[in-house]
């Protein structure tokens, strides 16, 4: 007898195989929808070690075989202690059973110290490592020729980053979100694209492990640091007592978010950073701004 291994929104149970099924059906359905992925693109998927890169990787492998685009990964090694090292052996692991090129870039080798150091001095994780790292992913993605970077972020990532910005008053920052990122084109910025844009973070957790790519779901050691991890909680309390709210939100924010666009498009130019030459609003990119920062 068939064991069931999940309950969709609509009341479907259904088996490992067709839950399988069920997830890159969406996936394939998303990247179709909003232009993803081309025959002729480089794919760089930008991996961790985590759930939600490691899924990503394995089912756009399985894709790259039928549809012939390429595909390489980079992992960028932040320098935390008790985590870091224990996510890139999974990654790389997963990379080598989908032969997969992978990458690794480091903090240490590109600004000097590792996050931790950074952090004793004073400085927030998140705000550092979400100013080096997009930097970092840029970068290295272009240098490796690549036409699209995808990352692993899935329904609730994007429902969480949607109310904080709307809390925030931070419009201008989700005009640049949604399944593919940015107000602008420009020869110094790979396009970033979220394939799992519309799998909800249980079923990432389940496919990885019912594909064996991951048992140990544990988090950054930083994330309860952050205004996220408080959304996320609210977020996830209201989806018990109502299923499909996440998805509603960010359903409705897609409705809006070429308005939002349209809006803000026009406001700031690209430039070059006058200290390293990658791409920027102003004179100076963020992480140059912020590694003087913690020079200083």
């Amino acid at each position: 007898m068939s064991q069931y291994v999940y309950q969709s929104l609509s009341g479907e149970k259904l088996t490992k195989p067709e839950f399988t099924k069920y997830i890159e059906k969406k996936v394939a359905k998303t990247i179709s929808q909003f232009d993803l992925i081309n025959r002729d693109d480089v794919v760089t998927v930008a991996v961790s070690g985590g759930k939600d890169s490691l899924v990503l990787l394995h089912i756009l492998s399985k894709f790259q075989k039928k549809h012939g685009f390429k595909l390489n990964a980079i992992l960028i090694d932040e320098g935390i202690e008790g985590y870091r090292n224990k996510t890139i052996p999974k990654a790389q692991r997963v990379c080598d059973d989908n032969d997969v090129e992978l990458h690794i870039y480091s903090y240490k080798d590109n600004f000097g110290q590792p996050l931790d150091n950074i952090v004793k001095d004073g400085f927030h994780p998140c705000s550092v490592c979400g100013v080096f790292r997009r930097k970092l992913l840029n970068k290295h993605a272009r240098e490796l020729k690549s036409t699209k970077l995808a990352t692993g972020h899935n329904l609730d990532d994007e429902a969480q980053a949607i109310l904080m910005n709307q809390l925030k008053h931070n419009l201008e920052l989700s005009a640049r979100m949604g399944p593919i990122t940015g107000l602008q084109q420009d020869k110094l910025f790979v396009p970033r694209i979220k394939p799992l844009y519309m799998i909800a973070e249980k079923e990432v957790m389940i496919y990885a492990f019912l594909h064996d790519l991951t048992d140990d779901f544990t988090e950054c050691p930083y994330v309860n640091e952050s205004f996220r991890k408080d959304v996320q909680e609210m977020l996830n309390n209201i989806e018990d007592k109502h299923p499909g709210a996440k998805q509603g939100l960010v359903k409705s924010f897609l409705d809006n978010l070429p308005m939002l666009r349209d809006k803000y498009r026009s406001k700031r130019s690209i430039q070059t950073c006058n200290e390293c030459g990658e791409p920027c609003i102003g004179e100076s990119c963020n992480a140059c701004k912020m590694q003087q920062k913690i020079t200083k």
